[in-house]
């Protein structure tokens, strides 16, 4: 049967999309699913060290969110303009999807901030509708943006964010996303320790999450869906570690869909090994592909037709999911990024 993206579609009442994240992290719900007895347990995020062991390794993307969304105006007009910056190309050049985007084209000269501190030129526009903008300012980039950018939430999110570090993960390092992984949100660092005392390993990873987490499927052949490349990294002790624990039998718990999509991606570009790597993965994980890293997965509940889905699907079997998010419906999870959470053993 060659599945469509229609196949991966289910019905979600509105009411049950997470608007803001809840006070303690770690209260979120969590359904485990078991791939060897069918099994589907309704828990709490707090308990999910319990379906782990000693010698075992949670995997972690150690990307940090930059506030990647800012306001500015075109200096010709005065049009105001909204940019998301998605990759760090090269030097001051950002891959950035721009609103509204059509009269924005080579040359156009974009102002942001009070005197124009931070100033922007279109260089080259792009297949998928993107642009690359050359910005130019004085003092460090980063502290520039912080200064006028936005937490770029995704459009689903109505509700305002009090606080930036909730679209952040207790672990976040490396400057360099436009999204949160989000399955690491549910860790606290008392449970980041209480891992560590019970003997499971957290080694760190990187892939900064760009234009795929944006963009949705949009072709009914997943044949013809192109992903977007993001940036990874798998420095040598992650590798030499992660590489261990699969010697003494270890099992590897990705912790979200970029992990696994970073493992993945090495693994299978190293004959099954994972090596210190690093470079761009457009990586599309689809039922039918096997995984050759990730033992389990944590993840969240993921928008209907995803990629995402479509990842966890391949992960188990697509039937099995689509049951899962339907009992997840009917015990009102919350969804997406700041809902509740899935372990799939």
């Amino acid at each position: 049967m060659t599945l469509t993206t229609k196949d991966f579609d289910y019905l979600l009442p509105e009411h049950l999309i997470a608007q803001t994240p809840l006070e303690d992290r770690s209260a979120s719900k969590l359904l485990v699913l078991d791939r060897t007895s069918n099994e589907m347990i309704d828990t709490d995020f707090k308990h999910v060290l319990d379906y782990f062991k000693p010698g075992d390794a949670l995997v972690v993307n150690e990307t940090r969110v930059i506030p990647a969304r800012i306001f500015g105006i075109k200096a010709d007009t005065g049009a105001h303009v909204e940019i998301l910056l998605l990759n760090n190309t090269v030097r001051n050049c950002w891959e950035c999807l721009v609103k509204p985007g059509k009269r924005v084209h080579i040359g156009t000269v974009l102002h942001f901030g009070e005197d124009a501190r931070l100033k922007g030129e279109i260089i080259e526009s792009l297949d998928h509708g993107g642009r690359i903008i050359e910005f130019t300012y004085e003092g460090v980039f980063l502290e520039v943006l912080e200064s006028l950018g936005e937490m770029p939430l995704p459009p689903y999110i109505k509700e305002r964010l009090e606080d930036p570090d909730r679209y952040q993960t207790v672990y976040a390092k490396e400057n360099g996303s436009a999204a949160a992984p989000t399955a690491g949100l549910h860790f606290t660092p008392e449970l980041m320790k209480a891992a560590k005392d019970k003997g499971i390993e957290i080694i760190p990873i990187l892939l900064h999450v760009g234009l795929g987490t944006f963009r949705p499927v949009s072709v009914d052949n997943l044949e013809e869906h192109n992903m977007h490349s993001e940036f990874y990294q798998v420095s040598q002790d992650a590798a030499a570690r992660i590489e261990q624990v699969k010697a003494r039998q270890g099992k590897i718990i990705a912790v979200g869909t970029t992990s696994v999509r970073t493992l993945e991606t090495v693994a299978q570009n190293n004959k099954g090994k994972i090596v210190a790597s690093s470079g761009w993965t457009d990586i599309f994980i689809k039922p039918g592909d096997s995984f050759l890293a990730v033992d389990h997965l944590i993840t969240n509940f993921h928008l209907p037709q995803s990629t995402l889905v479509m990842l966890v699907s391949a992960f188990y079997e697509r039937e099995e999911i689509l049951k899962a998010y339907q009992h997840a419906v009917e015990k009102e999870y919350r969804f997406f990024s700041f809902g509740d959470a899935m372990l799939i053993l």
